[in-house]
């Protein structure tokens, strides 16, 4: 292996994606047309700063919600879809990152540092993971239901502090689950180029319980992860969930230098197109009524005066 990424994407493990409920395939749609349309705000000149979108990886704070709820979530900044899947506040998020009235923080927070009760991100690689341990550590204490997740990438496995914490969480069986989004490269750098081993090793070397999902099908991850789940909530200790996923777009907005073939490759790998094709009256039905929902918040919150804590 040298390093370089392969001409095309890996195709999707199955062919037919199981059926997803109304709700599910609402809210894997409300994600793909929020990230859309902020990339179109960005390139009108609406957004400031810079935004990463999770094109592509829609399906994994969709499959774990249910599976996780109680939960407090840590995200990073990839993090729209995680805060989506939780609340389902589009008009809230999309009002923090463009700085109007009816921000989830104000305006001060933007697109990668958001907090609302039981959500907290961060652009800052791997300082959440030393977080989320420290509430997992005080649920365990005090007795209180629920687990705390903590999204990071391929990339964060490069930062010291993960690996302290999760030392620490398998010593003190620590309800916390590292939910790994591994699409193959941080920001322009293949993972090959930067990670030896495994993430199954690095989770093996603490004795942390691990699971690799190939999967984009929602029933089938769920049916995957429900027992380990369950079994880190009721005392088990740590879970390290690696999904094998990709990312659409470029890191951020320009910075995307794979091959154009792989590039083009993706369409077949997205669950997107495999669900449209396979469920097309369902989802004809729902991505329309997604579409002109964040429309409709796009129009309301571009109307919004700028808010108090908003830097333009």
């Amino acid at each position: 292996m040298n390093g370089a990424l392969a001409s095309t994407p890996p195709g999707p493990v199955e062919a037919a994606p199981g059926a997803l409920t109304d709700d599910d395939l609402a809210r894997l749609l409300l994600i793909r047309h929020f990230e859309r349309s902020l990339l179109d705000l960005f390139a009108a000149g609406e957004v400031s700063g810079t935004t990463h979108t999770c094109l592509g990886q829609e399906y994994i704070p969709v499959a774990l919600q249910p599976l996780t709820t109680p939960a407090f979530v840590f995200s990073n900044h990839r993090g729209h879809g995680h805060y989506l899947a939780q609340f389902g506040d589009p008009a809230g998020l999309l009002a923090e990152i463009l700085g109007r009235e009816g921000a989830v923080c104000g305006g001060y927070g933007g697109s990668q540092h958001l907090y609302r009760e039981g959500f907290c991100s961060t652009g800052v690689q791997g300082e959440s993971v030393p977080a989320a341990l420290g509430v997992a550590l005080h649920l365990r204490r005090t007795g209180k239901p629920g687990l705390v997740v903590a999204y990071i990438g391929d990339g964060t496995w490069g930062q010291g502090v993960v690996y302290e914490a999760l030392n620490m969480a398998q010593l003190w069986s620590a309800p916390l689950l590292l939910a790994v989004e591994n699409n193959g490269i941080a920001q322009s750098t293949p993972t090959e180029r930067a990670m030896a081993g495994s993430i199954a090793g690095r989770a093996a070397a603490f004795g942390v319980r691990y699971e690799g999902v190939e999967s984009t099908c929602i029933p089938t991850i769920r049916r995957q992860l429900a027992g380990a789940l369950a079994e880190t909530r009721c005392g088990a200790g740590p879970l390290v969930i690696e999904f094998r996923t990709e990312r659409l777009g470029p890191h951020s907005k320009g910075d995307d230098f794979r091959p154009a073939e792989y590039l083009a490759g993706l369409a077949d790998w997205d669950w997107y197109t495999r669900y449209a094709a396979r469920y097309p009256a369902q989802f004809a039905e729902i991505d329309a009524r997604q579409r002109q929902l964040i429309e409709s918040v796009v129009r309301d919150v571009l109307a919004r005066p700028l808010a108090a804590g908003a830097v333009r």
